[in-house]
């Protein structure tokens, strides 16, 4: 099926600055909200109890829905519109955020953080996409770069900030953090003269959604609740098995629907391009390390070494500085030579750092010689990686499938994070510890090092365009 070109493409080329603040801004208000629960934690679960799971929960309910419904978000932002999408997105999210901040127990809150990723599944990918529409070349990969470093002040801000609210005024304030960016960004999204759609489809794949919820859901929910109840619980033998099976059941129906109405939840036909199939694969793995170590150490110096919430949060930081300071230069050096070398030497320095941190012990002390300079090394290496990686997959797509494309590696990162959360539990024992901390580091820097090598043997760099289709 031939696939027609986006509309008004051209005039949003002349909204560009818009374009880049809006996505910016509307890719903050996920990162702030991502950035902040993990220092709220420990603070969460005295309150409303429920121990690890409510933890674990509290996270990967709004990573669910995010990562299952972030494909659906594809479509709709190429079907009616990545600006309207956006619009739409911010509004869920804000709402979401309001109930997650006057939550009277964990099953309200957990029920809340799952609806704030129903809005994050519509802000992310149109974000993403908006940028492909808008610049082409070594432009897009400069203003991916800048997307990616700015878009990174929100998990510089989030555990600092969140943790001075947490101990300060309590974590029920850090969701209203969320509704500043929020006000800001709506008004600023009317700002846009045009829009990219790719037109009317004949389908929307309901069904599809339906299997993605479900086969993640059911997955994610056995794997946190055999902490509580057991392998042989019917609850979690019961949500393993449909789990697994809508997974299985998901690739044929995906291809059912390509046949029947040519718009399928996920258009499998992308995976034909390498850098994409491979970049994916690359995904799985690195994001998969990375959603574990932030959650593992969060709560590791809170709950072992009994950092306050804000010294917790300034602690993480090293990471996100990284990525904040190399991110454009990375972008604009992966564009002008390709992605290929950063992907694969990014997660292999990445591999390092978490090695090094087992070498943390019982002594908080042991901060300066471990864990920080693992976290650095840790972020030098997605600040290498991370640009090249989102260039490399969006660049081996057609423009008007960028927003499908930009939501199937959205929708595998997130899930990568999720159910290496879901299994935090069991690497970690059922409780924080040093030798769970260590445990989590040799699996994260086995993920981290299969991605580098994935990288190395599967990704191809294009061809250079001419500088002036670079600059254009």
């Amino acid at each position: 099926m031939t696939t027609p070109a986006p509309a008004a493409t051209a005039p949003l080329r002349n909204d560009r600055r818009v374009v880049l603040v809006v996505a910016i801004l509307s890719s903050f208000v996920v990162g702030l909200d991502s950035s902040v629960v993990n220092v709220a934690l420990p603070a969460i679960r005295d309150e409303l109890g429920g121990g690890l799971v409510v933890q674990q929960w509290t996270v990967d309910a709004y990573l669910v829905t995010l990562g299952s419904l972030i494909l659906v978000a594809g479509s709709l932002s190429d079907l009616f519109g990545r600006v309207r999408i956006i619009t739409w997105g911010l509004v869920v999210f804000g709402i979401a955020s309001v109930v997650c901040a006057v939550a009277p127990t964990g099953e309200v809150l957990i029920v809340a953080r799952a609806l704030q990723g129903v809005g994050g599944a519509l802000v992310t990918p149109s974000a993403l996409a908006l940028i492909v529409a808008a610049f082409r070349g070594a432009a897009q990969a400069k203003a991916i770069g800048t997307w990616t470093a700015w878009s990174s002040a929100a998990t510089i801000l989030g555990p600092v900030v969140g943790g001075l609210v947490v101990d300060g005024i309590g974590w029920r304030w850090i969701f209203v953090l969320t509704a500043v960016p929020i006000a800001v960004t709506i008004p600023l999204v009317s700002r846009i003269s045009a829009d990219v759609r790719v037109g009317p489809r004949a389908h929307v794949d309901v069904v599809g959604a339906v299997l993605a919820v479900v086969g993640v859901g059911g997955v994610v929910l056995g794997l946190i609740e055999q902490e509580r109840l057991g392998w042989g619980a019917p609850v979690v033998l019961t949500a393993l098995v449909l789990g697994g099976a809508a997974l299985v059941a998901f690739v044929p129906w995906e291809l059912r629907v390509t046949r029947r109405h040519g718009a399928p939840l996920v258009p499998l036909e992308l995976f034909r391009a390498r850098n994409f199939t491979v970049g994916n694969l690359a995904t799985l793995s690195i994001y998969g390390a990375l959603g574990m170590v932030f959650f593992v150490v969060t709560l590791f110096l809170q709950e072992v070494w009994r950092f306050p919430a804000w010294l917790a949060g300034l602690a993480t930081l090293p990471p996100t500085v990284m990525l904040l300071v190399l991110s454009t230069t990375v972008g604009a050096l992966a564009g002008r030579w390709g992605p290929r070398w950063f992907m694969a030497a990014g997660p292999a320095i990445a591999a390092c750092g978490a090695l090094l941190m087992l070498a943390a012990g019982d002594d908080p002390r042991g901060y300066w010689w471990s864990v920080l300079p693992g976290l650095v090394l840790i972020g030098a290496g997605i600040a290498l990686m991370v640009t090249p990686l989102t260039s490399a997959v969006l660049g081996s797509v057609p423009q008007s499938e960028a927003g499908a494309g930009s939501a199937v590696n959205n929708a595998v990162a997130r899930i990568a994070g999720l159910v290496m959360v879901a299994l935090a539990g069991i690497v970690l024992g059922g409780a924080v510890s040093v030798g769970g901390l260590h445990r989590a580091m040799v699996v994260m820097a086995f993920l981290l090092l299969a991605g580098a090598l994935v990288s190395a043997v599967g990704i191809r760099n294009p061809r250079r365009e001419s500088a002036a289709a670079d600059a254009s």
